[in-house]
């Protein structure tokens, strides 16, 4: 018997779930490591390695955005799988310990490409399941799941064939998930929806700047925290790494049943409405932290911080997607970039605003920038209505 559509597209996304928890796991395992692989290994200081990882990240929204536009012209699973192929091939370059300059051509020909991968995954998997999120939810609640599994991961390689170890498994893991891609089925844009059909916004539109914004901002706000975080409970509350470990730990295990818990929203609820939700969230969690001194409150307080975290990663991609609706390679690059920019400006946002103000003012100042991102998405939220004429809350259209 032939399968059904049904059946069709459910293996299309346990196969995009694949490819995500072996992309989260194989990055996660190098991601805490990378850092002391220059320091250790590579002897590099503190201002070869900021430069090293700032000209990757560059080089990965860069490319990513070449991509995401390859993409809309010709839809694709290759992108992912030359991005994929790219960044293994890196960290294999990496066993050869580069000097200093090659390493630098390493981090923008090979492994900036790494950072192509996520938003080409998640633009190949739009409006694979039904729901606010489309199949987005499934394939975050996975990518907080290997997030918590890849650090251990990368440790236990660390502490056994040490550095060559954890490069080797993460070259392999990116080699594993070019065999996922390749076994997905690009299927066709889906056509327009009612309040789509008049096309794609440009860059410049209100809507799409207002959003790529205050989603610029919740990032930077979300990385600086996490930040200051550490030297405000180890500092000034005197407290132990392991209970900031217990903090983000916490975090990323509620943003596994958030994310699935976005599958089955009441089909009135917009996306945009839930987003607020999610970034209100986020101020509620800063406000929380800078007023609680007790360690018990403070991790439990991390459950809207990683609430707040999966609704807006899984539903502001399809925010992003909805509003350029013809180009879905290019929509979800600019919500991933916004991710790599903020983790770019956290370190110095977070460093200037500790030294300037101290810790649990620099906790408040993110969340003010996490207010004025809230703000930036209430008003992309209302230029987007009135771009296509329909309600502020509208509901999801149903498929």
């Amino acid at each position: 018997m032939g399968s059904t559509p049904a059946s069709g597209l459910r293996r299309r996304l346990i196969t995009l779930l694949i490819a995500v928890l072996l992309l989260g796991v194989t990055e996660s395992m190098i991601g805490p490591y990378l850092v002391l692989f220059g320091v250790e290994r590579l002897r590099l200081s503190a201002l070869e390695i900021g430069v090293f990882v700032s000209l990757t990240a560059v080089s990965g929204m860069a490319v990513s955005v070449w991509f995401g536009r390859r993409y809309d012209r010709r839809p694709s699973r290759w992108p992912a799988v030359v991005a994929a192929a790219l960044a293994g091939t890196g960290y294999l370059l990496l066993l050869l310990t580069p000097p200093y300059p090659l390493l630098l051509l390493i981090g923008m020909a090979f492994l900036g490409a790494g950072s192509a991968v996520f938003p080409q995954l998640f633009t190949l998997a739009k409006s694979d399941a039904d729901g606010p999120g489309g199949g987005t939810p499934v394939l975050r609640s996975a990518w907080s799941l290997a997030w918590a599994l890849g650090p251990l991961a990368g440790g236990a390689l660390l502490g056994g064939p040490g550095y060559s170890g954890v490069l080797a498994a993460t070259a392999c893991g990116f080699c594993l998930v070019v065999v996922a891609v390749l076994g997905v089925e690009v299927r066709p844009p889906d056509p327009p929806r009612p309040a789509e059909e008049g096309g794609d916004r440009p860059l410049s539109s209100p809507a799409v700047a207002l959003s790529i914004a205050g989603f610029a901002l919740f990032h930077v706000a979300m990385f600086s925290g996490a930040v200051a975080l550490p030297l405000y409970v180890t500092e000034a509350l005197h407290g132990s790494a392991g209970a900031v470990g217990w903090m983000f730990s916490v975090c990323a295990a509620a943003e596994i049943p958030a994310a699935l818990a976005l599958l089955v929203l009441p089909g009135r609820w917009s996306r945009e409405r839930v987003i607020l939700i999610g970034m209100g969230l986020m101020i509620a969690y800063f406000v929380l932290v800078a007023a609680f001194t007790g360690i018990v409150a403070l991790v439990l307080v991390h459950i809207a911080r990683g609430v707040a975290i999966a609704v807006v990663g899984a539903l502001g991609i399809s925010h992003m997607q909805d509003l350029l609706p013809a180009a879905p390679g290019r929509a979800t690059t600019l919500f991933a970039n916004t991710a790599t920019a903020g983790s770019l400006v956290s370190g110095i946002a977070a460093g200037g605003l500790s030294h300037a103000l101290g810790y649990r003012a620099a906790l408040l100042a993110c969340g003010v920038l996490s207010a004025v991102a809230w703000l930036l998405f209430l008003l992309a939220r209302r230029r987007a209505a009135a771009e296509t004429g329909s309600p502020v809350a509208a509901p999801v259209p149903p498929r």
